[in-house]
């Protein structure tokens, strides 16, 4: 990878508000991290100006430094509760890489929304990947008690989409 398809990248993973993204491709990989309250345009570690794929290499970290003066996103008292609690939901996960979708068509009403109740095999979203359209379907049967991606979002392959409280 060379420096301007790395820069194309990082402006992409802004563009997109993407945090975190990993490639490896052949024996080398590259990491991009980056907090959400930096501009990140002209930050680059200098492990990433190597064009070389680095054989055996842990990655590469692209961020820029955190401000001394951020807080901790959770303090460590709220974390245990909402844990607590998400262990009761279903997580429905993404199968594919792609971009996830929340309608059919632009304009159109979206699959499903936070409060509807929904049956096993029910369209939750679209992902395409490689220009093909593939519907993703609830795999449990309950309410919809949160949306984890926004539409037009890029999705990994096992990232969560959908939080489902299951019916007993």
């Amino acid at each position: 990878m060379n420096i301007k398809e790395i820069k194309d990248l990082i402006e992409f993973l802004i563009e997109k508000d993407i945090a975190e993204f990993e490639l490896e491709r052949g024996n080398g990989r590259i990491r991009i991290r980056r907090d959400a309250q930096s501009n990140y345009s002209s930050h680059l570690a200098p492990a990433a100006h190597s064009a070389a794929p680095v054989p055996g290499a842990a990655g590469h970290d692209v961020h820029a430094a955190p401000s001394p003066a951020a807080a901790p996103a959770h303090p460590p008292a709220e974390t245990a509760a909402p844990a607590a609690k998400e262990e009761e939901l279903h997580i429905i996960k993404s199968p594919i890489v792609g971009t996830f979708y929340e309608s059919p068509s632009p304009g159109s009403p979206p699959f499903i929304k936070v409060g509807d109740s929904v049956e096993v095999g029910a369209v939750v979203g679209i992902i395409e990947a490689m220009k093909l359209m593939n519907e993703i379907e609830c795999d449990a049967a309950g309410e919809v008690v949160k949306r984890l991606v926004s539409n037009n979002q890029p999705v990994e392959y096992g990232q969560p989409l959908f939080s489902i409280r299951a019916r007993k």
